[in-house]
């Protein structure tokens, strides 16, 4: 790929609004996935706590509460209320009688399919349009973006990188 060259001025306004779109367009994505799953009576924490626990299952609720960005607290109330439900269930570790491993349980599998189905439809409509090569290409650029905000994750220093 071959590096675009901008103005100086032009530049930082430019990435200025790339920033706010992708703040937009994450908030807009949040947002109609929410209102797609309210009849199901989920919350957005419960349905990524699910998606969390669909793709990676038998994680602990320490590594869920790190994936979800929250206290171990908070994921200890949602995987209890959620186990309580029936969507979840808590099985020792092996490796640690201490830790428990999360998993979904069947009564969840109908949670699952439509929380995937409605996914599939918000990500149709919102990647319409852009050719199988152009979402390779988003692809690439975004995972180059998450890459360097990770990487300064850790604290901000007001530096610019590099």
């Amino acid at each position: 790929m071959k590096p675009v060259t901008l103005e100086k001025e032009e530049a930082p306004e430019r990435r200025r609004d790339l920033s706010r779109k992708l703040t937009v367009i994450a908030r807009h994505l949040r947002n109609r996935f929410d209102q797609s799953v309210s009849n199901l009576g989920v919350t957005r924490s419960q349905w990524t706590l699910i998606a969390v626990v669909s793709s990676r299952p038998g994680l602990t609720q320490r590594t869920i509460a790190e994936v979800l960005e929250v206290s171990e607290a908070a994921a200890g109330r949602l995987v209890d209320r959620l186990c309580a439900e029936g969507l979840l269930e808590r099985k020792p570790r092996c490796d640690d009688r201490r830790a428990y491993s999360v998993y979904l349980t069947e009564a969840a599998a109908p949670y699952l399919a439509t929380l995937s189905t409605i996914a599939r439809r918000l990500e149709d409509e919102a990647y319409c349009g852009l050719r199988e090569d152009q979402l390779e290409m988003l692809e690439e650029l975004l995972s180059l973006v998450y890459r360097n905000v990770a990487a300064r994750s850790d604290g901000l220093t007001g530096e610019p990188p590099g």
